[in-house]
């Protein structure tokens, strides 16, 4: 009752500070034309920063020529624009101030250049790496190595972000980092997370926004922030479109494709994207269990090797289509849908090592799994403008559907060091599941005089999984079911919210306020079979996640800035690891879930200082109650891996970020950090207490050549890092790319990643009971890359200028 009291308070102090202001927006606008004052449509109006020339916002021309920039920050600005055809228009500096919030531009006529191309291209020079207040935004076509890679690699590129052998995104040192694209969950985590982003190719991606402290108006979801993902979709009236084509080279040959089209015509806008690429790759791991009897004295090793194997294919598609009822009225139809089959062949052998360094056993394990995933998805989704400039309403409705089938077959002999087998088995798994997701949301904001917005919004979702697990086990030629690994989990779980957002910008102060209600009920039913009774829990909660920046210009110029940032996040458990039943990973190593995980809260408060958009220097203090993290129990020399609540971790750290051209050739970027990590808590071999301090150091030099040639060096270099149970020893690598635009239509790309081989993940395992354990894991991340782009259409005049986007949905937590 309290927490709603206070919610109530909070939001009608917040009306009544938006119903004090009058209805006038910040504004740039003006008009393009040609030299006989034609209209000119599909022009690039970038917003530069009368300082630094850093952009600050970009937009398209209208069917009309004009053009407007909303929602500005105070300060002194400058115009570029750029069409095919065309010379590149600077203009003169100017100032967007709170005496003068609206500023219009004399009409500007571009000059035609000589041998004009008639095909529309549209051309814009962004920087890789843009700062803004609440986010870092990094453009994907700037940067040259990313070139033929997937999602993944542009992620593992991107500052502070990285890559677990295992394919777990963590950021600035943290996990629980939400993926979106296009401003919706991918709805997926672990393997399947990291397939997904390994199917998507970078050549459909347009830009990665990195937020740590997301606003109010995103799920509270992900105590690590949010990453998302935004694909490319073209802004040009007409038939327009692209096709990309990559084959990369390592120890095994692999694809990545794409082809994008958009056509506008009239009251409907058509888009969509269809992708195909293989899955070619390998990881060799090593895991090493060294076993000691009570008194510390050597018991006996257990070295195991697995190389696996993965191979096969994967389409996605996304199509869609917008309605343009009126000027200010759209309706929309988004269709998705993903389909991937690989083989996975797992070649394992373990090394039985006795007291007296002789070998006593050999375990050889043929393993193959055959892995199907299915996905589709409609949205439907809303926008009425009021008036231009002013109020906004956006609606979403989502249906998302999953279905993945897993069929396991593990074959196991023991040989004696003469050659002899003492034993075989076989154990055979089928695991079908199953995700339906619906979610509703809708946002509302208003635009008031002085820079003030106040934005609300509320959204439900409902989730349900059906997951089962068959399993056969055959030794001496005798099948019979397995019932200890046998399952049936059903799980259900609604989730409610509400937020409101208040922005204010003044002179030199700028203030962000948000506040988030979610309430959550989850149920989870673990059928049971004739060796496992039924059971089953239920959990309702309710949290407020306020949200705060407060930003400070130092000087009128605003070239020094202050911002202070603080957000309370949570991080629920992955529906399968509420799963209380048993998996295998192999005969030694097997998944155990947890139906008593804790949701997990965050405090993240930051501190930062910029100076002219060139560099930023940051100080962030993260608190994390009841964190999740993969445990590791070995019992009677079998490795268990569970997912456990870690007490506390205290995350501490300090980052450098920033930018510049050393010359007009010549561009450098460079993003590092010192993080410390402490983590305290009760575990099953005493308690927890972990404390380490990692470097973290990613550069990235750009040169621009002559006859439209360049060449990027990038790449990153971690020290150990120490979380809970494991120490990450350190790694690193270097790639390289080179571009040569061809024509307006036509560039190629070329990139060596890993150039020297060094991106090996190996590691430490502590706290096990009378055991030490490390891991080594090597995959092909050293291969070169050859990518075609190929980018057609011609524009069409006097159709209709719509820059729509449908709202974020909730996260999901799949887990395979």
């Amino acid at each position: 009752m309290r927490k709603k009291i206070l919610l109530g308070i909070v939001l009608a102090f917040l009306f009544q500070l938006a119903q004090a202001q009058n209805t006038a927006v910040t504004t740039v606008s003006g008009k393009i034309t040609d030299e006989q004052q034609k209209p000119l449509e599909g022009a690039t109006i970038a917003l530069l920063s009368a300082a630094d020339s850093t952009v600050s916002k970009t937009t398209i021309s209208a069917a009309d020529g004009s053009f407007i920039l909303e929602q500005l920050r105070f300060g002194t600005y400058k115009i570029r624009i750029s069409l095919t055809g065309y010379a590149t228009y600077t203009g003169s500096a100017f100032s967007v101030s709170q005496s003068a919030p609206t500023h219009s531009l004399a009409v500007i006529a571009l000059t035609p250049q000589v041998n004009a191309l008639q095909n529309v291209t549209v051309s814009s020079q962004k920087p890789m790496i843009e700062r803004k207040a609440d986010r870092t935004v990094v453009n994907v076509d700037a940067m040259t190595s990313s070139t033929g890679s997937t999602a993944l690699d542009v992620l593992e590129k991107s500052p502070g972000v990285s890559v677990d052998q295992n394919g777990n995104i963590s950021f600035k040192g943290k996990n629980g980092v939400v993926i979106f694209i296009d401003d919706k969950p991918t709805y997926l985590s672990g393997t399947d997370l990291e397939n997904y982003l390994r199917s998507l190719p970078s050549s459909t991606i347009d830009q990665i926004e990195l937020m740590s402290n997301p606003p109010a108006k995103y799920d509270a979801a992900g105590g690590a922030g949010v990453i998302n993902i935004r694909t490319k979709r073209t802004k040009i009236k007409g038939f327009n479109g692209s096709l990309n084509l990559a084959y990369g080279q390592g120890r095994y040959g692999r694809t990545n494709n794409s082809f994008n089209f958009n056509y506008r015509n009239n009251k409907f806008n058509s888009f969509g994207t269809v992708t195909f690429g293989t899955i070619n790759n390998f990881n060799d791991l090593d895991i090493n269990r060294y076993f000691k009897n009570p008194d510390g004295s050597r018991k006996y090793d257990f070295l195991q090797n697995t190389y696996i194997r993965p191979s096969g294919a994967a389409v996605t598609g996304k199509a869609g289509i917008d309605y343009y009822a009126t000027d200010k009225t759209t309706f929309g139809i988004v269709l998705t849908g993903v389909t991937r089959n690989v083989s996975r062949k797992n070649d394992n052998a373990s090394r039985i090592i006795n007291a007296a360094y002789q070998l006593d056993s050999t375990i050889v394990a043929n393993n193959n799994q055959e892995n199907t995933f299915r996905n589709a998805g409609i949205n439907l989704n809303y926008r009425h403008q009021y008036s231009k400039g002013g109020p906004e309403l956006i609606a979403d409705l989502d249906y998302i559907n999953y279905k993945t089938a897993n069929d396991q077959v593990f074959n196991n002999a023991t040989h004696l060091p003469n050659g002899t087998v003492t034993n075989r088995d076989r154990l055979d798994g089928r695991l079908p599941a199953g995700i339906n997701i619906y979610s509703g949301k809708i946002d509302y904001s208003h635009p008031f005089a002085g820079g003030t917005r106040l934005e609300g919004g509320a959204k439900t979702s409902y989730t349900e999984t059906d997951n089962l697990a068959d399993y056969l086990y055959t030794a001496n030629n005798v099948t019979s079911p397995d019932y200890d690994k046998s399952n049936h989990f059903i799980y259900k779980e609604t989730i409610t919210a509400a937020y409101l957002n208040f922005n204010k910008e003044m002179k030199r102060f700028s203030v962000q306020l948000g506040l988030r209600f979610e309430h959550t009920i989850s149920d989870g039913n673990q059928l049971g079979n004739v060796m496992k009774p039924d059971s089953s829990f239920k959990r309702t909660y309710s949290s407020l996640f306020p949200t705060a920046y407060l930003s400070y210009k130092l000087d009128s110029a605003g070239n020094n800035v202050l911002v202070l940032d603080y957000g309370k996040r949570i991080n629920r458990p992955y529906y399968q690891d509420l799963n209380p039943f048993i998996s295998p990973l192999d005969k030694f190593t097997y998944y155990v879930g947890n139906p008593f995980l804790q949701p997990a809260y965050t405090h993240n408060l930051q501190l930062s200082y910029s100076f002219k958009s060139l560099f930023t220097l940051s100080a962030s203090y993260s608190e994390t109650k009841d964190d999740t993290n993969e445990t590791i129990e070995i019992v009677n020399g079998t490795y268990y891996s569970r997912p456990g609540n870690i007490g506390k971790t205290i995350t501490k750290s300090i980052s450098l970020s920033g930018g510049t051209d050393i010359a007009k050739w010549l561009s450098f970027n460079l993003y590092t950090e010192v993080t410390n990590i402490h983590t305290v808590s009760n575990f099953y071999t005493g308690t927890l207490n972990t404390k380490g301090t990692f470097v973290y150091v990613q550069p990235n030099l750009q040169f621009k050549l002559p006859k439209d040639w360049s060449l990027q060096l990038d790449g990153v270099y971690q020290s150990d890092v120490v979380s809970a149970q494991f120490i990450s020893k350190a790694r690193g690598r270097v790639n390289m790319g080179v571009s040569k635009k061809i024509s307006p239509a036509i560039t190629v790309k070329a990139a060596y990643n890993d150039m020297f081989y060094t991106q090996v993940n190996n590691g430490i395992i502590n706290n096990l009971a009378n055991t030490e354990a490390n891991f080594r894991n090597l995959s092909d991340s050293r291969h070169f890359v050859f990518s075609f782009a190929y980018r057609f259409g011609k524009a069409i005049s006097n159709q209709r200028r719509h820059n729509g986007s449908s709202s974020e949905s909730e996260q999901n937590r799949v887990k395979n």
